[in-house]
């Protein structure tokens, strides 16, 4: 992975530049993008805005064929949109996974929490290889850090809990790296996996038992879909909790360190903008993120008798107080 970096990083220069559409419209044709997600909200707008961005215009150059529901729906989603002749699909990771066997030779673009190799979307992040390319969020220089984050905000930290998504492509390599991090940093770690949401008070017993100081929660969408009670545990609990989305800290929880879910989604459609123009997906290398956000929820740290240091207030991108 290390070794396609040079090739991630010239592309994702690209990912800011806005470019005209007008030369790959053939015959002045309206492109049509599906979209599959869970919901509305920051990742859809974002993704529009990058589009309009890119000079896709909905209602002139483009028409954008919205489908939301459960993971369980997406087979039905990709079929749907497969009748509405769209010229790509763009999914939210997770809705991919669901709708393989659905999604024939439509190109598609995601955005993923895991990895994509892992996960068998692609082949690799440097040549795909197939029909699916995008962005992933995983970036393991992130594991160590926030690990690091943690330890300066507990002074004498040294025993903390991961709690992962056992289904989740890649948790076993981010564990890998937590570990290395960990004996870097003289913390002990307890894995801890779940699998749906009825193992969240569990994992805290668990963790209870075995003293936990602290908790990094793996980000992935079912993370990020249980913010609240996991929030509402580890306030029961007094442990902090660590992860990734920014709503992650917005729904109670402590810290969390990882990409801005806006940039991401705007970076998106630099994909989409590639493929309505001819590119193949199997030609555009993976992107990585390359700009993220430390955000501290003071609220929750005085819930659970934190003092956070100024030194780590200061350096925040956003207090939540």
């Amino acid at each position: 992975m290390h070794g396609r970096l040079a090739a991630i990083a010239t592309l994702l220069v690209a990912l800011l530049v806005p470019t005209s559409p007008a030369a790959a419209q053939a015959g002045g044709n309206v492109a049509r993008i599906g979209w599959i997600g869970v919901g509305k909200g920051l990742t859809f707008d974002s993704f529009r805005q990058g589009m309009r961005e890119r000079g896709w215009i909905e209602g002139h150059n483009l028409v954008i064929e919205a489908r939301f529901g459960d993971y369980s729906q997406a087979p039905q989603l990709v079929a749907d949109l497969q009748r509405a002749k769209v010229d790509v699909i763009v999914a939210q990771g997770p809705m991919v996974l669901r709708a393989r066997d659905a999604l024939g030779t439509t190109p598609v673009v995601f955005g993923f929490s895991g990895d994509p190799v892992e996960a068998g979307l692609v082949t690799s992040l440097g040549r795909p290889g197939g029909n699916m390319t995008g962005l992933t969020a995983m970036a393991w220089e992130l594991v160590g850090k926030r690990l690091e984050l943690l330890k300066e905000a507990l002074p004498g930290l040294k025993r903390v809990a991961v709690m992962a998504n056992a289904a989740h492509a890649g948790e076993q390599s981010e564990l890998r790296v937590s570990q290395e991090a960990a004996r870097r940093l003289d913390v002990n770690l307890q894995y801890l996996p779940v699998r749906a949401a009825t193992d969240f008070e569990p994992a805290f017993e668990a963790m209870v038992r075995e003293r936990a100081q602290a908790v990094i929660a793996f980000p992935d969408a079912f993370m990020n879909g249980n913010a609240k009670a996991i929030a509402d545990l580890a306030t029961r609990r007094g442990i902090p909790v660590m992860s990734g989305a920014a709503q992650f800290a917005e729904a109670g929880n402590f810290m969390t360190y990882g990409p801005g879910l806006t940039d991401f989604w705007r970076s998106v459609s630099y994909y989409a903008d590639k493929v309505l123009k001819g590119a193949r997906p199997a030609d555009l290398p993976v992107g990585q993120p390359t700009t993220f956000e430390l955000v501290i929820n003071v609220k929750a740290a005085k819930a659970l008798g934190v003092s956070v240091p100024q030194s780590l207030l200061l350096r925040a991108d956003r207090v939540i107080e």
